[in-house]
Order: C-alpha cells, then sequence, then structure tokens
C-alpha cells in the first residue's frame, strides 16, 4: 500500500505541472491572437465570441447583479443627499414665505394709511403699536408717539381703514390709546343711511354695543356707523365699523378696523368744532352793509 501511495505521488505532481504549463499556453496564445491586427484573424475572434459569450451568462448573472446592486446604493445615496438639500431648501423658502408675508401685511396696511379718506382739514401723526395693556378689563395700547409730537389727549386714533380709539393718557415720548372696546369707551354716532344717533359703548368684547338708538326699527345689519362729530369728542365722518345682531338681538358694531394687526396707527389732530356765535356771520362778513348788499342783488 505505501508503495502505490508514492507512485501515485510521482504522478500527481508533474501533472499538475503539465496542466499549468497548458494553461500558460493558452493564455499566452489568446493574448497573441487578441493583439494581432488581422481580418481573419478578427473573424476568428468574433465567432470564439459568438460562440463563448451565450453559454457564458449564468457566470455573468452574479457580476451583473452585482454592478447593478452598486449602482442602486450609490443612486440612493445621491437621492438621499437630493432629499436633504430639499429639506433644507423648504424649510428656508418657508422662512422667506413668512418674512414675504409679513412685509406684504404691513405694505398693505401702510397703504390703507396712505389712501384713507379723510376730511382735508384734518393732519395726522403716524406712531407704531409698541405694546397693549394685557388685561381683559382695559383694553388700550401704548405708541411711540407723546406730548413731544404735539399730541393732546382726545385726539383720534385710525388705523388703516377705520377709528381704534381715542388718546388718554400722555407722556414726552409715549401715549396711550383706550381702543373702542374698552368698557370706559362710549363714542357718539350715527347709523348710515337712516341717519339715526347712537352711542357705540364698548364692554370689553370685539363688537361694542349700539345704546340710545332714536329709531332702532329703522336700523338693519350691514348699515354703516360713522362718527357724529356731536360734543367736539372726534371729527364727524370716521368710519366706525357696520351694525350686527348679536345672538341676543341686540345691536353691535362689527369694527372695521384690524384690532387683531395693529401696528401703525393714524391720529388725527382734531382742534374741536367751531362754535357759530353769529349766524348772520355765515351769510355776510363783518362790516358788510345788508342794504347796499340787497341793492347790488335788485340791480342784478
Amino acid at each position: 500500500m505505501a508503495k502505490d501511495r508514492s507512485n501515485r505521488d510521482d504522478f500527481t505532481a508533474p501533472l499538475k505541472r503539465l496542466l499549468l504549463g497548458v494553461v500558460v499556453l493558452c493564455l499566452a496564445a489568446l493574448f497573441i491572437v487578441w493583439r494581432i491586427d488581422s481580418p481573419r484573424v478578427e473573424q476568428f475572434r468574433a465567432s470564439v465570441i459568438d460562440r463563448i459569450m451565450p453559454n457564458m451568462e449564468w457566470a455573468m448573472a452574479p457580476v451583473t447583479g452585482l454592478i447593478n446592486l452598486v449602482r442602486d446604493f450609490q443612486s440612493y445615496e445621491r437621492l438621499a443627499e437630493q432629499n436633504r438639500e430639499l429639506r433644507s431648501e423648504l424649510r428656508q423658502m418657508q422662512a422667506w414665505k413668512e418674512a414675504a408675508l409679513q412685509l406684504e401685511q404691513e405694505n398693505a396696511r401702510l397703504l390703507d394709511l396712505n389712501n384713507v379718506r379723510l376730511d382735508p382739514r384734518l393732519t395726522f401723526i403716524t406712531g407704531v403699536v409698541m405694546a397693549d395693556s394685557g388685561s381683559p378689563f382695559r383694553q388700550s395700547v401704548l405708541l411711540n408717539v407723546g406730548a413731544r409730537d404735539g399730541i393732546v389727549n382726545g385726539w383720534a386714533a385710525m388705523d388703516g381703514i377705520g377709528l381704534v380709539g381715542r388718546i388718554s393718557g400722555l407722556g414726552q415720548n409715549t401715549s396711550r390709546v383706550i381702543l373702542l372696546t374698552d368698557a370706559t369707551s362710549a363714542i357718539p354716532a350715527v347709523i348710515q343711511p337712516s341717519g339715526q344717533k347712537t352711542l357705540v359703548a364698548g364692554d370689553n368684547s370685539a363688537a361694542p354695543i349700539l345704546d340710545f338708538i332714536e329709531n332702532a326699527d329703522l336700523v338693519r345689519p350691514g348699515d354703516r356707523v360713522i362718527t357724529s362729530g356731536d360734543g367736539g369728542v372726534f371729527p364727524a365722518g370716521l368710519l366706525i365699523g357696520q351694525v350686527a345682531a348679536d345672538p341676543q338681538g341686540r345691536l353691535r358694531v362689527r369694527l372695521a378696523a384690524d384690532f387683531e394687526r395693529l401696528e401703525f396707527l393714524r391720529l388725527l389732530r382734531h382742534h374741536g368744532t367751531e362754535r357759530v356765535t353769529d349766524p348772520g356771520g355765515l351769510v355776510l362778513p363783518d362790516g358788510a352793509d345788508l342794504s347796499q348788499s340787497l341793492e347790488g342783488a335788485g340791480d342784478g
């Protein structure tokens, strides 16, 4: 048995060397054939490829799958990176959108302040709202203008559309505006088109009450409410809001001013209504002769 094993070992080593030499010669021949530039050799190479490659698809399938898997993974990494970039850009766009909306709202309010139609005899000062009282029992706001700017107690404060309140309390650099919704506020008003006079009284709610209406039967929801100018409190004709009815049927005012976004207020310089002491002076100037005026009218 030992002799048979030694004989097998003697044949194995030369056989391995022979196979290795054959493989090397085949590879060398294949390299040489593949490097020869000849039409016949090119046809030979094409025929070899046509015969071998279809039969090698089973061997190439794992390699092809691995390559596709690597490509898919690289594509997934690129998609994940693009997703992160898009999320970052989306957050920036949301921040820009919020800033743009705030600027648009501020611009709209400033345009409203510029376009509001008032009595040309009334001048105004625009102030910035600094803070509010924060109390449900006293509704007011602070402005950054005061006595140094010529502000006087009682002046009307408006936003871009409607009346907001009146000045009540002055400092050198600041002033306080009592809002129409405050319980201490009471404004003489007129309801249009019926011409009914009323009193807009705040009750710490978003819609002040209409008190002391002359004839409530002539008032309809949706009618305009403006200041009457009675008592010299406010100039006449300032828009307050529209008539509305609450669930209990009581008439209230839906305010035209946007009390949720008070940022700029216009303070109207109002020096009171001129009192008429001599009605005749409205027809004839001082020192004019009535007889001469009558003669001139007759000659005409």
